[in-house]
């Protein structure tokens, strides 16, 4: 069960990258909001396989990994779980629209990538904690700790007011394609963690 669940998880997080993209480029909002819900799950779960076998010299960086996992999905299960219930359901006041549509760039916009910058931080340290013995885990743990890098991008971006033209409704077809590119640097990650578990290298170190 600590490599199936593992595995499992990395599916999931390899299915719901490919449906995000695939939804962003026809543009099926409602179905790219859905998808991103089960996101973090999947992740979560990837990430407690690693979490599990990493030796306890690397403990403290998985530890804080699986930390910023779950503060990064409680922020994106919110944003998106706003997304299909109140914002899709309609009755809001332009003004609290403004806020709460992820489309219009307001306050949970901003989380959005708040939480996306947690999950950043969780996959460098979750990569820091991994003991490479093959050139897949290599090439894995070098993705995780990269896609690191997109915390500061997540965390700077939003202060500096970017944004601020989504809030008359423009949507920006720059910014799809940068969450199409995205899901293709993501997706390979899950491909590979789902690699790990099933060739059986996910055990535990000590």
């Amino acid at each position: 069960m600590n490599s199936a669940l593992p595995r499992i998880g990395a599916a999931i997080v390899t299915v719901t990258v490919f449906l995000f993209a695939v939804f962003l480029l026809i543009d099926f909002t409602f179905g790219s909001y859905f998808v991103c819900m089960f996101l973090p799950m999947g992740y979560i779960m990837m990430a407690a396989g690693l979490h599990h076998e990493c030796a306890d010299d690397r403990r403290v960086a998985a530890n804080i990994g699986m930390v910023f996992s779950a503060i990064y999905a409680v922020l994106i299960l919110l944003v998106y779980f706003a997304q299909t219930t109140t914002v899709h359901l309609g009755g809001l006041k332009d003004q609290a629209l403004a806020q709460l549509d992820f489309k219009r760039g307001g306050l949970l916009f901003n989380y959005d990538l708040l939480g996306y910058g947690m999950m950043a931080l969780s996959t460098f340290f979750i990569g820091l904690s991994i003991r490479a013995d093959n050139r897949a885990d290599k090439v894995l743990k070098a993705m995780l700790m990269i896609h690191g890098v997109f915390f500061i991008s997540c965390l700077i971006l939003p202060m500096t007011g970017m944004f601020s033209s989504m809030s008359d409704g423009e949507n920006s077809g720059g910014g799809v394609m940068a969450l199409v590119l995205w899901c293709v640097y993501f997706l390979p990650i899950g491909i590979l963690a789902y690699r790990h578990f099933k060739n059986g290298h996910g055990r535990k170190h000590v």
